[in-house]
């Protein structure tokens, strides 16, 4: 077997050691004589699956009692609806922050339920920064202040949690969360994709601090409330079993790191290393901030875009896989989450230098 370095953006890689405890427990979990895929979600086995995933992402993120945890489904683009019908509690205005694909999507939604305030926004700079909170005007009747920390496509990324008092704040962590220690503290709601630093695709996490739920506007479905989940464990309804039990497979790897601290100087030193491979060379650019600019995403061009194609092709066949940037904005885009070992990176820094050295 010949395992590549996936830089896909998502689905991304998992850590090996999750993949190989997967597979040994594939046919039968502990003594229960099934796979976690067959169990019931109501069952005795995997209500321990569940409850220790649960106590192992509060550990990690050091969430306060005052917080729920969600297991949910429908990614991050269903909280792009649920968030607005949950946090308006009575209000029509929303303050939003715009720096990129994702946080358009998320303001096209909400438009749906709210008047939307654009707090701020990148666009004219080509989403390329994120925002200072000095040039932010946050609306006083806003009912909540959502941002994205991190633009996956863009590979813009926050390094501050914006201040928003009393107003809840938040945040769609889809592409950062678990990748450093963050205050929880600081956010009303935290909502991520799991399929980037979490675990496959089809689970969503929701972190919401207890008085906002049990607000949802009249009409919202009963499964867009997050009482709903919040009152039944998160199994209202079948929830995704199998993609929550690899979700708490990878919490137990990351404690055995050393935690989201060990993870924070890991993903910080594989983004010093390309950035600076990147900036040390006439041949390849990354078009963001230096201050704004990704631990997890990292785009970058080619100085002549003909030889795009060549570049992508002989990296694939280098073991270095799904480099291809996202197709609105082209080039290429490196994503080094958590799971991406330093060699991963070394051997695509490597790489770019011997095609330079070749095609410059």
């Amino acid at each position: 077997m010949s395992r590549v370095y996936n830089f896909s953006a998502g689905p991304a890689m998992l850590p090996e050691a999750v993949l190989q405890r997967a597979r040994d427990e594939m046919m039968e979990w502990r003594d229960s004589g099934m796979s976690v895929m067959e169990m019931s979600h109501r069952g005795k086995a995997f209500g321990a699956i569940a409850e220790k995933a649960e106590a192992d992402l509060r550990r990690l993120l050091a969430i306060p009692d005052d917080y729920r945890v969600l297991f949910l489904q429908g990614g991050a683009s269903s909280q792009f609806a649920m968030v607005p019908l949950n946090l308006l509690r009575g209000r029509n205005r929303a303050d939003y922050v715009n720096t990129g694909a994702w946080s358009k999507k998320a303001i096209a939604e909400a438009r749906r339920y709210a008047e939307i305030n654009l707090a701020a926004s990148s666009e004219d700079d080509g989403f390329h920064r994120a925002p200072p909170q000095s040039e932010w005007s946050l609306d006083p009747e806003a009912a909540y202040v959502h941002y994205t920390p991190n633009e996956t496509i863009g590979g813009v990324e926050f390094h501050w949690i914006p201040d928003t008092g009393d107003v809840p704040l938040v945040a769609d962590m889809s592409s950062t969360i678990l990748s450093r220690p963050v205050d929880v503290s600081r956010f009303g709601v935290i909502y991520a994709g799991a399929q980037k630093n979490v675990g496959p695709a089809g689970l969503t996490l929701v972190i919401v601090r207890e008085d906002l739920i049990g607000h949802a506007r009249e009409g919202t479905p009963t499964m867009f409330d997050y009482a709903t989940h919040a009152k039944s464990g998160s199994m209202y309804n079948t929830p995704p079993t199998y993609a929550w039990y690899v979700a708490g497979l990878v919490f137990e790897w990351i404690l055995e790191q050393g935690g989201l601290e060990a993870m924070a100087r890991h993903n910080r030193t594989k983004a010093e290393r390309l950035y600076a491979a990147i900036d040390g060379s006439d041949f390849y650019h990354n078009p963001v901030e230096p201050a704004s600019r990704s631990w997890m995403n990292v785009p970058f061009t080619l100085a002549d875009p003909a030889l795009d194609a060549t570049f992508l092709q002989e990296a694939e066949a280098a073991g270095l896989s799904t480099l291809k940037g996202h197709r609105s904005v082209g080039g290429m885009r490196a994503s080094i989450y958590n799971a991406m070992p330093q060699a991963g990176v070394d051997a695509l820094i490597a790489f770019m230098q011997d095609f330079e050295r070749r095609h410059g």
